[in-house]
């Protein structure tokens, strides 16, 4: 149903929003009540608690029927039994990244396999996109073989740093990440991509 974490974010956001307004709604009649001397009469009569029921099974109901709708948690579970279309082994090390001697590359749709290995202390493996926003990210233990696998439906190129804090020596006296690798994925956009992408230049 949603292919990106930006697709379901902007999903939540709606359902939210909505979900908030219903809220606010008995706040503000509660309220209005109390500042009046006669009682408010609905327009549509609603019991209080049958409301405040549908409120709760909603609320309830919106979880549930999102829970397993997140992009990459079914692939996720059944991992073992997918193989990747490539993968990619990377090293860190007193706070420095060490990727493949040949630049990862990948074409949009393949499953893409990361096992991130360190050394020394725990670091996030974090990937962005050119608006800061988060692909995707996993912990990285040290002397342990960290594993993710990942479709990727969008394309471009995808920043790299380190998303849990590893100490000061992560950043330099300016205040700058110098575990932030620019450009360190790049997908190649898939056909149905590239013609979106020329109708846009078009219009």
């Amino acid at each position: 149903m949603f292919q990106t974490s930006l697709e379901l974010l902007k999903f939540h956001w709606m359902a939210y929003t909505i979900y908030a307004l219903l809220i606010v709604s008995v706040i503000v009649w509660f309220g209005w009540n109390l500042t009046r001397k006669e009682r408010v009469k609905s327009v549509v009569r609603i019991p209080f608690y049958g409301y405040i029921a549908f409120l709760v099974a909603g609320g309830v109901g919106h979880h549930i029927f999102t829970y397993n709708t997140i992009p990459w948690v079914e692939q996720d579970i059944k991992r073992h039994d997918i193989t990747p279309d490539k993968k990619f082994e990377i090293e860190v090390a007193k706070h420095r990244w060490t990727l493949p001697a040949e630049p990862m590359k990948a074409k949009q749709g393949q499953k893409i396999a990361f096992e991130v290995r360190s050394s020394d202390l725990t670091y996030g493996f974090g990937l962005f996109r050119k608006d800061g926003t988060l692909v995707l990210q996993m912990q990285v233990l040290p002397k342990h073989d960290n594993y993710m696998l990942w479709t990727f439906h969008e394309c471009g190129k995808f920043d790299l740093t380190s998303t849990e804090y590893s100490g000061p020596d992560e950043y330099d006296e300016a205040g700058h990440d110098k575990m932030l690798v620019k450009d360190a994925l790049e997908i190649e956009c898939g056909p149905e991509t590239r013609v979106a992408m020329n109708e846009k230049e078009v219009k």
